[in-house]
């Protein structure tokens, strides 16, 4: 069986909110929807989860660090000496 995850772009990355849902974290980090959610249940996920209603949420900038993208990249760190 083959993998369907498009990976996101550099450019989706960037314009992601503050928060996504689980659906798009595991589209970020290029793992499927089973396995995403399956991690999540068994508190396995790569980055931390963000308790919401009742589902997660994940917040850009975890996704981001574990990601390896740098806070120069994403504006977070723009006008820092």
């Amino acid at each position: 069986m083959t993998s369907d995850v498009r990976a996101m772009t550099h450019e989706e990355l960037m314009a992601m909110p503050v928060t996504v849902d689980l659906e798009t974290a595991n589209r970020a980090l290029g793992i499927g929807r089973t396995t995403g959610y399956g991690l999540a249940k068994r508190q396995q996920y790569p980055v931390r989860l963000l308790p919401h209603s009742r589902g997660y949420r994940v917040s850009r900038y975890d996704l981001l660090r574990h990601l390896g993208v740098s806070s120069d990249e994403d504006g977070t760190n723009a006008g820092a000496a």
